[in-house]
């Protein structure tokens, strides 16, 4: 009597793994598409499955391919206000809708780690993708990286792009330095954020043209970091010159620092110096005086995103900032 023989085990993805010399989150990924996969790695993956002889089981086709309502937000900073104000928006939006809201951040904004952000964003089957990032460069690698779900990206506004979603920060910048004209300042200075920051270079736009547009002359914008104590510092050398009556900061963070620089060198904000800050962060009415400065909506910004990617409606107009009015500004004396 023959022993009866045991037909061959079918390989795993385990196996594929172990033949490639990678992980088994990389073979799913390799299944799946994912665009953070190297041309190197699939090749290695996809001779490992031939070798092998492999083929995924339709049960775990399916699973992989279930709905999941989920959309993640890829953000390359959420120190800012802004960007985390947005997050929170966007997750309050999409559970309104029923939907799930996953995030990644990057430290760094280099492809290596977008691409393993977005990685971990797919492993856990998004269907679609949020990006905030402060630097152009990010926006040009993630069209580069071509992700097959849908997906939006939150910037200011510039160059033409049908994924993205707009704010006018160069209006609200003018919107700011119009305010300062109006009153009576004809030399206006401007702390600006980081060299490359989107944003940063979005505002200062604003500020240079519409100083030009009043045939007013422009002083070489101070470059910052964003913080408070960029702003006292810089504050406590630019204030000792009092040939700025009024200065435009490109968040409030900074007019705050150079609020406080002001107050320790004995210089009166409104009377002897008017400061206009940028965002509205919810400390802003509290100062003393309380911080003028420009607002953006971004609950609406966030309503914005999740309606145009749930196909709910389309892309609209930019934003465009709003003035918020308080203490720190005045006509300037004499």
């Amino acid at each position: 009597m023959s022993t009866p023989t045991r037909a061959p085990r079918a390989a795993s993805i385990r196996d594929v793994a172990r033949i490639a010399g990678v992980s088994h989150q990389t073979v799913s990924r390799v299944l799946n598409n994912h665009v953070s996969i190297r041309e190197e790695t699939r090749d290695r993956v996809l001779a490992a499955m031939a070798e092998l002889q492999y083929r995924p089981s339709a049960a775990a086709r399916a699973l992989s391919t279930s709905r999941t309502r989920t959309i993640g937000v890829l953000a390359s900073t959420r120190a800012q206000y802004g960007p985390a104000r947005s997050i929170q928006a966007i997750e309050q939006a999409a559970r309104e809708r029923g939907w799930f809201v996953t995030s990644s951040s990057v430290a760094e904004p280099d492809e290596s780690s977008l691409r393993d952000a977005l990685a971990n964003l797919f492993d856990q089957d998004i269907e679609a993708l949020v990006v905030i990032a402060p630097q152009q460069r990010v926006f040009d690698t993630i069209a580069d990286l071509a992700p097959r779900v849908p997906y939006i990206t939150l910037r200011a506004l510039g160059p033409g792009d049908a994924s993205a979603l707009r704010v006018d920060e160069i209006a609200g910048a003018r919107i700011a330095t119009r305010h300062l004209i109006d009153l009576g300042h004809r030399s206006i200075g401007h702390l600006a954020g980081p060299r490359d920051w989107i944003e940063a270079e979005a505002r200062m736009q604003g500020f240079l043209q519409e100083l030009n547009a009043q045939d007013l002359p422009v002083t070489v914008p101070v470059l910052g970091d964003w913080t408070a104590d960029f702003g006292y510092r810089a504050g406590l050398q630019l204030l000792q010159w009092r040939d700025v009556t009024a200065w435009f900061c490109s968040n409030d963070a900074m007019a705050i620092g150079l609020m406080h620089a002001a107050r320790d060198l004995g210089v009166d904000v409104p009377g002897e110096l008017s400061i206009i800050g940028y965002d509205d962060v919810p400390e802003a009415a509290h100062l003393w005086p309380p911080l003028t400065t420009v607002r953006q909506d971004f609950a609406e910004l966030g309503r914005r995103c999740i309606t145009a990617l749930l196909g709910e409606a389309p892309a609209e107009t930019p934003m465009v900032p709003e003035l918020v009015l308080r203490g720190s500004t005045a006509a300037p004396r004499g």
